[in-house]
């Protein structure tokens, strides 16, 4: 890992520099990409493999929506319609409520040319079980298991899976959770011929595809470029794409750049100078669409001082959440202090912290701290990151809190916090699948604390923090059929997590995607999926 705390001389040099090349090339035509092909200029160093049973990044979601099909999934043009048929044309729901009976859809058809079975679907869910990597939660929390899985997840034949529950859920619920990446379905044929050592294919999948979805991997190289390439064996409309080029730009000013000089189609990881930048300039347009992700800071509960109740608020109070969003965040951020984005069910407006230094260093004093502790913050090498990260240094500083930025790829710093190794992680966060649960169930659920749990997909295990009473208030919640108590219940859940937790959840993103006028239905996938090229048009 490296550490250093980029200076605002060398930034402020990189802008002078983009700047020229900006003005140099002001007066070029803008170039034309491929009609059928997509061009994309983004963000990509999360990338940590391809396998669906792995995948709990970012951009893998990206790349897998595309890729793999699930039971039921979303129309991008209509997210609000809520999860449809997919590989699965219809399912039946036991009177006892923990039986699920899916029959599959004719015609659907991996790349390899091998027909979708239930068998497949069998195979893929199982194998995400027994394989326990971070992402396997979404499953394991109905209850399957290493030990149950042949006997709770079943195809009797083809056209039929059969999942057992451990024991009534909402049914939304289920059916949500199987639009996750992890429930993205393989070909068990072909995956099963590259199995090394047991390991059902895992490693071969980091940097292969074999989904039924419009697409298909044609190649990966870490930290500069995937693309993928239409599958010629989808059985549904024809991508207008034919190929989908997705390019590591790290700096926002080089994405701009790219943009207007007409090398990409869409730049998604823009400033909000460079969007300003951007208005009057022909031929280009800016499309804002909110998403599910969340930005906030966590204190690993190891450390002796970041586990002190007091020390948590004064840091929340010494954190300017408004300074941020009306400045280097301005378009891009709101402020949301709840763990459920805008648009979930049991959403709250309450945001109960705002900068006060004065009462952050009262409470520092009473927690023991008068003349404040030093602290590191694992940040992700992007702008904005490192823009709160610098943000966050001033303000806790002048409270004595003297913070040092260590800075590294997605990869990296996501490595550090899953291994609890950790002080703060300035982290993001998007949901897994649209139901209130997939964050109440990683902020507010950690049912054992031990470093052997190793529940690397759960937010509150990776901070250390046991909470068995609120552990125990979101399982009650997602088994709530009613409805409107079933929201009251996230409700109160998020103001006592708000005012305990050693989390301060900040904003929620507004991804503003730049691109070319003639771009049409790119779709990023609102606040609660990824985003779908197939739809796309130009």
């Amino acid at each position: 890992m490296t550490r250093h705390t980029p200076s605002r001389t060398m930034r402020i040099g990189a802008a002078m520099l983009t700047a020229a090349l900006l003005s140099s090339t002001a007066m070029t035509a803008m170039a034309d990409t491929p009609p059928n092909m997509l061009v994309i200029a983004q963000r990509i160093d999360d990338v940590k493999t391809m396998d669906p049973a792995e995948s709990f990044e970012f951009t893998g979601a990206d790349i897998s929506r595309n890729v793999y099909e699930p039971l039921v999934d979303f129309d991008p043009l209509d997210l609000d319609a809520g999860y449809q048929p997919k590989l699965a044309e219809s399912w039946e729901v036991s009177e006892d409520g923990t039986q699920i009976t899916f029959k599959m859809a004719d015609g659907h058809v991996f790349s390899t040319g091998n027909p979708v079975t239930a068998k497949d679907a069998e195979f893929s869910l199982r194998r995400a079980v027994l394989l326990n990597k971070t992402p396997s939660f979404i499953l394991t929390q109905f209850g399957f298991t290493p030990e149950n899985v042949e006997e709770t997840i079943v195809a009797p034949d083809d056209k039929t899976l059969v999942l057992k529950l451990d024991k009534a859920y909402a049914v939304s619920f289920v059916l949500n959770c199987l639009t996750a990446t992890i429930g993205g379905i393989v070909d068990m044929k072909a995956v099963m011929e590259h199995e090394v050592d047991g390991d059902m294919g895992n490693a071969w999948l980091r940097d292969n595809t074999v989904g039924s979805g419009p697409y298909k991997l044609a190649s990966w190289k870490p930290n500069e470029s995937y693309t993928l390439d239409l599958n010629p064996e989808f059985t549904g409309e024809a991508p207008a794409m034919k190929r989908v080029i997705v390019q590591h730009i790290q700096e926002s000013a080089t994405q701009r750049l790219q943009l207007e000089r007409g090398d990409v189609d869409i730049a998604r990881n823009l400033s909000p100078e460079d969007v300003a930048g951007l208005d009057g300039v022909a031929g280009v347009k800016v499309v804002d669409e909110l998403r599910g992700r969340l930005m906030y800071w966590s204190a690993n509960q190891k450390s002796e001082i970041l586990s002190n109740p007091k020390v948590i608020e004064a840091m929340k109070y010494a954190t300017d959440y408004k300074g941020m969003e009306d400045s280097f965040l301005k378009g891009q951020y709101v402020t949301q202090q709840a763990f459920l984005p805008k648009t979930f069910m049991g959403a709250i407006d309450d945001a109960p912290y705002s900068l006060d230094l004065e009462k952050a260093k009262a409470l520092l004093t009473e927690a023991g701290y008068p003349d404040g502790f030093d602290v590191t913050i694992g940040v992700r090498e992007a702008q904005d990151r490192i823009d709160i990260g610098q943000s966050l240094q001033n303000t806790w500083g002048q409270i004595g809190i003297k913070a040092e930025l260590v800075v590294g790829t997605g990869a990296q710093t996501l490595d550090t916090y899953r291994a609890r190794q950790h002080q703060v992680a300035l982290e993001a966060w998007g949901p897994d699948y649209p139901d209130p649960n997939t964050n109440a169930g990683t902020f507010a659920y950690n049912p054992d604390n031990s470093d052997e749990a190793g529940a690397t997909g759960l937010l509150a295990w990776r901070n250390a923090w046991a909470l068995p009473e609120m552990s125990k208030e979101t399982l009650a919640a997602v088994v709530e059929q009613d409805s409107d108590k079933r929201a009251k219940m996230y409700e109160d859940l998020q103001r006592e997590f708000m005012a305990t937790a050693p989390f301060a959840i900040m904003f929620q993103q507004i991804e503003q995607n730049a691109m070319k006028d003639g771009v049409e239905h790119f779709v990023a996938g609102g606040a609660t999926t990824a985003v779908s090229y197939w739809a796309v048009t130009k």
